[in-house]
């Protein structure tokens, strides 16, 4: 079954994007959230970068009340995890494998590749990169958690144990619980993946330290 290719928004840094980074936004979201922070980030120094922000599927979500909008999987209630959408949630891992195999049908390997992903977008970077057949540069999870969390050492893919992971989170976020990315985060350290991680005095959103240290991340594993 061929697994249709999403829209997306790309912003490139020149004319001959040899490096790619895939940016999932989150719920309600579409992919023009984060694109106003490519210019923010000094990538100088860096091959030419081509940023894909893909749109989610218009999906309705229960804890929304059923209503549709952009969501990479339906949230079913407030008691994360016990009642995780499983399926939703593989059928965008399968969308955004497509997106990783469409770059490297452009010319950018997999080990050029950067997987990053706000929120619901988090969830998505985090279960897919792990799962990815073959290594990536790095893993970017802002303000979201690790999903399926149990299935995690059963499935992950041997080509991306050592893949750094740049975990960010607010300590003031009423949306993702800081505690419920803690927990993440030592679920992944316990299981031998490299974390750095980055708390930031916000909310359920950006700051501008965290801009500086996502630079400084993507300059390290894009170079």
């Amino acid at each position: 079954m061929t697994t249709s290719l999403l829209d997306s928004l790309e912003i490139t840094t020149g004319p001959n994007p040899q490096r790619s980074v895939v940016w999932l936004h989150g719920l309600g979201a579409d992919g023009h959230d984060f694109a106003p922070i490519v210019p923010e980030l000094d990538l100088a120094g860096l091959p030419d970068v081509r940023f894909v922000f893909p749109h989610a599927p218009v999906q309705p979500v229960t804890i929304n009340g059923g209503m549709a909008m952009r969501s990479w999987y339906d949230i079913l209630g407030l008691d994360l995890p016990q009642r995780e959408d499983a399926a939703g949630i593989r059928a965008s891992q399968a969308m955004v494998e497509a997106l990783i195999a469409r770059e490297r049908e452009r010319g950018v390997a997999s080990h050029q590749l950067v997987l990053a992903g706000f929120s619901q977008g988090c969830a998505m970077t985090l279960h897919t990169g792990l799962r990815h057949a073959e290594p990536l540069a790095g893993l970017m999870g802002l303000s979201g958690y690790l999903p399926l969390a149990d299935t995690l050492l059963d499935e992950r893919a041997p080509a991306n144990l050592a893949t750094p992971i740049f975990l960010a989170h607010g300590t003031q976020d009423p949306v993702v619980a800081l505690a419920r990315a803690e927990a993440s985060r030592d679920r992944l350290a316990s299981a031998g993946h490299p974390v750095e991680w980055h708390t930031y005095p916000m909310p359920h959103s950006v700051h501008p330290r965290e801009v500086q240290d996502i630079a400084a991340f993507l300059r390290r594993v894009l170079a």
